[in-house]
């Protein structure tokens, strides 16, 4: 298998993106980085910094199927899953899927809908599946879930439950893009949207042999107990309430290999970990009442354990060193 595919679907989805969604590399990286590892993707900001504009253009590049949510209140379950309808000439009943089944599924505003529609996320985030009726039926592959959330209007909102959570694989923040970034998103749709004319760079196939060339990048022993040693430190630090679960053990190891891969290695390095903790951990961490009245957030509990965490040494697996800190 080839080492670099996964860096160069990476980089020509990047570029490709980039001309939509001007400033935000290395958010976008870590987006794709999410569909490398088959997760999915919470985007927590403000409105109107681009949270949709980026879901759309990743579906556009990649030429995935792409479906919308709009999570408002009244949203049923059913609105989400599908139904099944009763056709008169077969005398039998037939699904009709909902929303949900498509490869690149946007749940725009997700936490505005009610925790018994959140939940029927739950399954087909886990699972690639969803259950209607008794009768389960399995989602396109692959399936990604890209969630959009306003953190600062609550009237309205419903906070996602824990379980729902610990399901994405990462959280991101965009950001404003600054003077000189927002000044070229200015001249680029001068006339039109390039969202408009924005084509597919990177086929499914392409994607689908990225994800398992993800799988034979090495991390060696070492590198692996200081994944854990971050995770278990979340879950003894004294302003934690619940640390990260096993998921967050796994969800860490598997995005430093699609990182690693993206940069063109085939090995992971401390580094790679300390940059995917805090996207990857921060939102698995409940913060307690004494330390959120000192304004102390997941992030900032992330942040004080990577400083605390001993980092271990790395070397690559090549010839010479093939096998060394094999689990």
């Amino acid at each position: 298998m080839d080492p670099l595919l996964a860096q160069r679907v990476a980089q020509t989805a990047c570029d490709n993106v980039e001309r939509v969604v001007v400033g935000k590399r290395r958010e976008v990286l870590l987006v794709l980085v999410a569909l490398l590892c088959r997760g999915h993707v919470l985007l927590e900001d403000v409105p109107g910094v681009g949270k949709t504009v980026l879901a759309k253009a990743i579906a556009r590049t990649l030429g995935c199927s792409f479906k919308r949510i709009q999570f408002t209140p009244d949203l049923l379950p059913s609105d989400v899953t599908g139904v099944n309808v009763f056709n008169q000439e077969s005398g039998r009943f037939e699904f009709r899927p909902g929303p949900i089944v498509a490869q690149l599924v946007l749940a725009d505003e997700i936490n505005r809908a009610t925790p018994k529609t959140q939940a029927a996320l739950l399954e087909a985030m886990e699972e690639a599946q969803v259950t209607v009726d008794g009768v389960t039926h399995r989602l396109p592959d692959p399936f990604v879930v890209l969630a959009t959330e306003n953190p600062i209007d609550y009237e309205g909102t419903f906070p996602l439950p824990e379980a729902q959570l610990d399901r994405f694989l990462i959280r991101l923040s965009l950001g404003y893009p600054g003077r000189a970034n927002e000044l070229e998103m200015l001249d680029r749709q001068q006339r039109a949207h390039p969202l408009a004319a924005l084509e597919q760079a990177v086929g499914v196939d392409e994607l689908l042999a990225a994800q398992a060339a993800v799988h034979e990048v090495h991390v060696a022993l070492p590198v692996k107990e200081y994944i854990l040693s971050l995770v278990e430190a979340t879950r003894i630090h004294e302003d934690v309430y619940l640390g990260a679960s096993p998921r967050g053990s796994l969800a860490l190891y598997n995005t430093v290999r699609a990182w690693a891969a993206i940069q063109g290695r085939d090995y992971v390095i401390p580094d790679d970990v300390k940059l995917l903790a805090e996207p990857t951990l921060a939102h698995r961490v409940i913060v307690n009442p004494s330390a959120r009245i000192k304004n102390v957030d997941s992030r900032v509990v992330v942040a004080d354990i990577l400083a605390r965490t001993p980092v271990p040494g790395a070397q690559p697996l090549n010839a010479a060193t093939r096998g060394w800190g094999r689990a």
